[in-house]
């Protein structure tokens, strides 16, 4: 059975998105969680638990950041109130996050995720033992090296179908010591995602790599987004069942309407009806896509030894 989880961010969109179909709902707060597209305070967090709940789905919690000394220090607290208002599973990348709840007892299933270092099934399979129950692939995973992966791994492994693709991520505030380099005046400083920033290669000007700051740092985005509707019978093959849709930069009903396309890709492949119907909603998805955002398959199609 396939299942797709979907960012969210607000809770009405969280409500149209599993009225559509969506079988986890994927949020959290920007102190804990990276590259989101809303903080979820925790009273707002507590309402959307029970909001997924009352639906009937499940909600995944992005604990996702790097967390240094100073944020380790929350992250008891943090996780013992994800606990306490029953979150079906986290999300993390920090190993130090498992030794802080087998250390305090603290029972919460976890995803583990570090966007591009899981890249066989060997890291898989250690992190499953470590207590996993579920890994995201990296992004440049080829699906040539997906197929060999596939049988070996064992715990689901989730993969990107749609949406932004991080880069770089960079403790540092890269934008804003330009900014002062180049002394902007200080009202033109803003460095949030919300002002679309990007920057281009030198003698590239069809290069869009967007960039923004937070609290976690610099984040940088591939040029094109990603777009696997014509290759998710590929997938669900193999089978790689998780799908995941990002909407970090597809806000609003836009993003409702391209997660309903990928949740009529599951009915026709659950139903063998995987045919001209792909490409439809492949156009579809183009159509709601961002149009200052480009769509391409990423590593999908690349040779092993490309990669490498």
């Amino acid at each position: 059975m396939i299942e797709i989880t979907a960012t969210a961010e607000s809770i009405e969109q969280a409500k149209q998105l599993m009225a559509a179909g969506v079988d986890v709902i994927y949020a959290g707060e920007d102190k804990f969680g990276l590259r989101l597209p809303h903080s979820f305070e925790r009273e707002e967090l507590e309402e959307l638990v029970k909001v997924v709940h009352e639906a009937g789905k499940k909600i995944t919690v992005a604990v996702t950041g790097i967390m240094h000394p100073e944020k380790m220090k929350e992250i008891p607290d943090y996780l013992r109130f994800l606990e306490s208002i029953q979150v079906d599973q986290i999300e993390i990348g920090d190993a130090g996050i498992i030794y802080v709840m087998k250390r305090d007892k603290i029972q919460l299933p976890f995803i583990y995720n570090t966007q591009m270092t899981m890249t066989n099934d060997r890291q898989i399979n250690f992190w499953a033992n470590k207590g996993a129950i579920k890994t995201v692939l990296g992004r440049e995973v080829p699906y040539e090296e997906m197929v060999e992966i596939a049988p070996k791994a064992k715990i689901p492994v989730e993969i990107l179908v749609y949406g932004a693709t991080c880069i770089h991520q960079s403790l540092r505030p890269l934008v804003a010591n330009y900014f002062n380099y180049i002394k902007m005046d200080e009202d033109k400083r803003d460095v949030s995602r919300e002002r679309g920033l990007f920057v281009s290669e030198p003698k590239k000007p069809e290069t869009h790599y967007s960039i923004y700051e937070d609290q976690h740092g610099t984040h940088i985005f591939a040029t094109n987004d990603l777009d696997l509707m014509l290759e998710l019978d590929k997938l669900s093959a193999q089978p790689f069942n998780h799908w995941k849709l990002d909407g970090i930069f597809t806000p609003g009903e836009s993003f409702v309407e391209i997660a309903k396309c990928f949740i009529e890709a599951k009915t026709l492949i659950e139903n063998q009806q995987w045919t001209e119907e792909a490409q439809a909603l492949d156009q579809k998805v183009r159509a709601l896509h961002p149009e200052e955002r480009d769509l391409d398959t990423g590593f999908f199609y690349y040779s092993a030894d490309d990669v490498k």
